[in-house]
């Protein structure tokens, strides 16, 4: 078992895709940018070719440490040190090696994921910046959508 680049490159760009569409005016944008204190100058000001380019960049690693948060096999290497060639180890790994490995399942880690880590996370941040519930309802609800995606593809695209 090794990882999917393929799959990883495919879920790098979810996070630029959802973003597109939970922060679109008609859908969180307007409420977001409310909450956010952002105004239009504001979004207007910044270099784009940076802010995207490091947002994938970000976006690959996520992309790349999620299968260690959906993928159960990588459990074994860790807790054998890669060293799989123990008795005990290959019977293991026959037995239960793809078994929890679907979309679905991954859908749940990802959301498991999105609400035990990422909430927090910006909560706890939110709170310190004096921002709202709306503020990391919106926010927070991206990461957990976003990350249930994620963990989906990342888990079940086997190939």
């Amino acid at each position: 078992m090794g990882f999917n680049y393929l799959a990883i490159l495919v879920t790098a760009l979810v996070p630029i895709v959802l973003g597109f569409i939970w922060y679109n005016p008609k859908v969180f944008g307007a409420a977001w940018m409310q909450a956010a204190e952002m105004t239009e100058a504001k979004m207007k000001g910044g270099n784009m070719a940076i802010i995207f380019g490091v947002s994938i960049l970000l976006s690959l690693i996520l992309a790349f440490f999620t299968n260690f948060l959906v993928i159960h096999e990588f459990g074994v290497y860790g807790l054998t040190e890669g060293q799989l060639d123990g008795a005990t180890t290959q019977a293991f790994l026959e037995e239960f090696e793809g078994k929890w490995r679907t979309y679905r399942h991954g859908a749940l880690h990802g959301a498991m994921s999105g609400v035990m880590f990422a909430l927090p996370i910006i909560a706890i941040n939110a709170l310190f910046e004096r921002k709202s519930f709306k503020y990391i309802s919106i926010n927070a609800g991206y990461w957990i959508v976003c990350l249930t995606i994620m963990g989906s593809i990342i888990s079940g695209w086997t190939a």
